[in-house]
């Protein structure tokens, strides 16, 4: 993480956004105290991913059981 004073990231605010993008983050400074940090944005939400976790959840829980025991008693049971 870089730091870069205020006066600075003023004047070079679209190079530091350019950097920003490709993955750089900075601490801007007022004074030689830190006040900011300029950081990527990052997806909130990834339909892909999410999509590539369920495929692998549902691969990974192939030909395991529940030894005989519904999900249904596990709930009544109140076990996790």
């Amino acid at each position: 993480m870089h730091e870069v004073a205020l006066f600075e990231a003023k004047n070079k605010l679209s190079g530091l956004l350019d950097q920003v993008a490709i993955g750089e983050e900075f601490i801007i400074t007022r004074h030689g105290k830190p006040v900011a940090r300029l950081i990527p944005v990052k997806p909130a939400f990834d339909r892909a991913k999410a999509k590539q976790a369920a495929k692998a959840l549902l691969e990974a829980s192939q030909g395991l059981s529940l030894g005989g025991i519904s999900i249904k008693e596990l709930i009544n049971e109140e076990r996790p």
